[in-house]
């Protein structure tokens, strides 16, 4: 199966590794959880915050006079901001250093993130290809291996790109037949990235240096002598990772060239917002082009015939009335996912010589659940679908007859799944709360699968459970939310709980696993993720219930979700931590200014928190499809009645709240926290403390290494957990298992 490359922000808010949960890894086993008898902090003295100069900033939306005090810290590299960034973070590193839990659980889950793991692996010409990480290293490896029994040989180490693992691999696509990798480079969590060549047989790098690439990966000719490649224009000087990003160009690639060379397959000078992501078909035939307008859940499809240098691309679909999805062909038949009269996702077959919607044959039809993915692998449909927010597999002929379901562990997510037409075999990941993430190969012939990369992670998942729970919100709409945590739990209101959420961009919550939110659980805490509107999680009525003016529905979710949890006495306002990041960090921040009572501990990370103003930067414009813009006057005023940094009330008792961004995010650039940050600093009016984390040489999440990962997760959890009066308790021994 092609993946369609990720044009002007298919993904723009997916942190590491597309991942969405506080970071995809594993964890361990407590001993016995604190004694629930513990109050929470007690009031200490007011922090002195770094002085942050108020201009007189006013801009006119509509008629209506908004102040922008603070716009001064949009640029983070002027020495006024460069000064304030250091006093914060000083500020922020002084008040952590303090709290004697810090220490203990960074070694803890240093020690659990040692472990290894893989990727899903894929298959080119006569080689497999995976990613491994030994435990602790900051970028996963790159190996190859000429079968699944043989001793694998490593093709890629991004660990020697730089001397603090701040260089990531992004992206990587293998010829047909093996022997050449195209590989994306970005530094210190940057979304921009450089394409380079690698030599499969050698491990040697071409001369081919490919700049000023995002949102987009490389996808090789049938003939692999050269790849398809979208970019923009070489940004400004000091503009790089705050300008705005538009006319992306989709090029092509001739091995041995030099880049001034390449050749411009497609652009379109009349419209700027519009991304191209071009792939090759399996048999090589065709260049299928997703056109993508933003973040928006629609998209176009064209295609070039590549038989014929000389061919025009052919606009297939032209309407912006749906999603479409290449699958796979069959020479001229093309089969899609698509959302078309079908809000959780059909499949159709289209035929190029009679691509009229009268002619178009429905092969899948709209079930029940959410369409997720489907692949052609072995000549049949592998068809993974949501219900209630986990996965369920499938197997469908290519008529439309269902073949038989895949055996699964219990709730929890499939991805995966890829491969071509004539494989006899695919590969998946399947993971849970509660369940590292396991590697299985499936034999399509006999419908068996077999472990085939287990991980050895030291504790015992027997002793922790998961359940799914509905609640009702504040419109009466059904929600269901995840409930993780040790067996035994007794539930008097006391629980240490921490609320993930996200509500957007069509991007569903499904079960992971992850160190970070284990090791809050070995503390005896509850973790609890809500699956709000916004997301993917229902299909595009779902999606749509939670966007522009209705957006105010994510944060009533999230709030009821925090309402119940307290009414079902798991937790009291003083033990609640909530936590989002990006689209999710919006989620927080208007959480917290709207019912700053309802929590104990606010963590906003690298969020959307200027709802006025998010469009003029990097690819921020993209996000209007779901946000609305406030360029517009009825969506101004949704915006700016929920707009995190607009909402903060001078006098209001907030509570505590720690902010972190990174100095290098380009996808939500940090002057979004910054000025957030100094506003509720200065309205601040109760003892709880409102710091933020400025990461360095990191981004938006992407690419990230595993030592800042661990940092990071271990400030946030001992600042929650001492706000709760449980920073004193040391870390829990968990229970090694084989």
């Amino acid at each position: 199966m092609k993946t369609p490359a990720l044009t002007a922000v298919a993904c723009a808010f997916w942190f590491t590794h597309c991942s969405h949960a506080p970071v995809q890894a594993e964890a361990p086993v407590p001993a016995a959880p604190p004694s629930s008898t513990a109050a929470p902090a007690a009031s200490a003295p007011r922090l002195s915050y770094p002085a942050a100069r108020l201009d007189d900033v006013v801009d006119d939306y509509h008629g209506t006079r908004v102040a922008d005090p603070y716009r001064w810290l949009e640029n983070p590299d002027s020495p006024e901001s460069r000064q304030w960034i250091e006093a914060e973070n000083k500020l922020t590193f002084g008040y952590l250093e303090k709290i004697p839990l810090r220490e203990g659980l960074k070694r803890r889950m240093t020690e659990l993130w040692d472990y290894e793991r893989f990727s899903v692996p894929w298959h080119r010409g006569s080689r497999y290809f995976y990613f491994r990480n030994d435990g602790l290293q900051s970028q996963s490896v790159l190996y190859t291996a000429d079968s699944l029994s043989a001793e694998p040989r490593l093709l890629l180490d991004p660990n020697t790109l730089s001397a603090d693992g701040t260089v990531a691999l992004a992206g990587a696509d293998i010829t047909d037949d093996g022997n050449l990798l195209a590989y994306g480079v970005a530094t210190a969590g940057s979304d921009w990235k450089e394409l380079r060549v690698r030599d499969v047989r050698t491990g040697k790098d071409l001369p081919d240096v490919i700049k000023w690439v995002k949102f987009s990966e490389a996808s090789w000719s049938g003939d692999g002598k050269g790849f398809f490649y979208s970019r923009y224009d070489e940004p400004k000087t000091g503009e790089e990772l705050r300008g705005a990003n538009y006319y992306q160009k989709l090029y092509f690639h001739k091995l041995g060239t030099p880049q001034s060379q390449d050749t411009l397959i497609y652009e379109r000078k009349d419209q700027k917002e519009w991304g191209f992501g071009g792939f090759v078909t399996d048999d090589g035939r065709y260049l299928v082009i997703n056109v993508s307008r933003g973040t928006e859940q629609k998209n176009l499809v064209f295609y070039k015939d590549l038989k014929d240098p000389k061919s025009k691309v052919v606009e297939l679909l032209r309407d912006w009335d749906a999603e479409y999805d290449y699958i796979a062909n069959d020479d001229t038949r093309f089969w899609f996912k698509t959302d078309l009269d079908a809000p959780r996702g059909r499949v159709v077959a289209i035929d190029l010589r009679k691509p009229e919607r009268a002619n178009w044959k429905e092969i899948i039809p709209q079930g029940a659940e959410t369409l997720s993915s489907v692949s052609l692998v072995n000549d049949q449909f592998l068809v993974n679908v949501m219900k209630d927010a986990h996965s369920q597999v499938r197997r469908v002929s290519r008529d439309g007859k269902p073949l038989g379901e895949f055996s699964l562990p219990g709730l929890g997510t499939v991805s995966g799944l890829g491969g071509r037409r004539e494989d006899t075999e695919t590969f998946y990941a399947y993971a849970s709360y509660t369940t590292p993430t396991t590697i299985y190969r499936y034999d399509l012939k006999t419908h068996e699968s077999q472990v085939f990369k287990a991980p050895q992670v030291k504790f015992d998942p027997a002793q922790y459970e998961t359940e799914q729970v509905f609640y009702t919100s504040k419109d009466g709409s059904r929600v269901p939310m995840f409930l993780s945590h040790k067996k035994g739990l007794k539930w008097d209101g006391n629980t240490p709980t921490l609320l993930y959420g996200y509500g957007g961009f069509n991007v569903p919550l499904t079960p992971s696993f992850s160190v970070a939110s284990l090791v809050w659980m070995e503390q005896g805490g509850l973790y609890a993720v809500a699956n709000l509107r916004g997301g993917g999680e229902y299909g595009r009525e779902w999606h749509e219930a939670g966007t522009k003016l209705h957006k105010q529905n994510v944060f009533d979710d999230f709030i009821s979700a925090a309402e119940w949890l307290i009414a079902k006495k798991y937790t009291s306002s003083e033990r609640l931590a909530i936590l989002g990041r990006s689209n999710g960090g919006l989620l927080v921040g208007a959480a917290v200014t709207q019912r700053p009572e309802l929590f104990g501990v606010a963590l906003p990370g690298v969020g959307v928190l200027d709802m006025l103003r998010f469009h003029k930067f990097t690819i921020g414009w993209a996000w209007t499809s779901d946000y609305g813009s406030s360029e517009n006057a009825e969506e101004f005023k949704a915006l700016h009645a929920y707009s995190p940094l607009h909402q903060v009330k001078k006098g209001t008792r907030y509570p505590a709240m720690m902010v972190h961004t990174a100095d290098h995010d380009d996808r939500v650039v940090p002057g979004h926290s910054f000025k957030f940050t100094a506003a509720a600093q200065a309205a601040q009016e109760g003892d709880a403390p409102v710091l933020i984390r400025i990461e360095t040489k990191a981004g938006h999440g992407a690419g990230k290494p595993t030592g800042k990962i661990i940092e990071e997760y271990s400030d946030l959890w001992a600042f929650s957990l001492d706000r709760m009066g449980l920073g004193a308790t040391p870390p829990m021994a968990g229970t090694s298992t084989p």
